[in-house]
């Protein structure tokens, strides 16, 4: 079972001993999905809104921290777009599973439903 939460993210670079052209760069960065119904696996309820990204300077901070930029003052994440949950069918079915064990959490009457209100389409399974 594999799944990873893919993002755009806008990085730029302010270094205090040099000058640095372009100053800002994009990159896509993947936050692997946890386990569904372990610790973490509620990140896209906590985090995404309609395949979007829900409070947009939170997750630029943990954005900078899992890049291991948080404490560099030279470098800022500036964007964060969501892309999509990439994942294999096991893992879609499990996340399934743990939603329908408890569909009351999350407001909705459907799996399906929770899918669309957290992720959008943005679901891409690949083999």
């Amino acid at each position: 079972m594999e799944a990873a939460y893919v993002f755009r993210v806008a990085l730029r670079l302010d270094p205090p001993a040099a000058a640095v052209d372009p100053d800002r760069f994009e990159t896509t960065m993947e936050i692997p999905a946890s386990e569904p119904g372990t610790d973490g696996w509620l990140f896209f309820r906590d985090r995404l809104w309609r395949g979007e990204v829900g409070d947009e300077p939170a997750f630029r901070r943990l954005a900078e921290a899992r890049l291991g930029v948080a404490n560099a003052a030279s470098v800022e994440v500036v964007a964060a777009d969501f892309r999509e949950l990439r994942t294999d069918e096991a893992y879609l079915d499990a996340l399934k599973a743990a939603i329908a064990a408890d569909l009351g959490r999350f407001n909705a009457d459907s799996v399906d439903e929770v899918l669309r209100k957290y992720l959008g389409s943005s679901v891409h399974v690949r083999g």
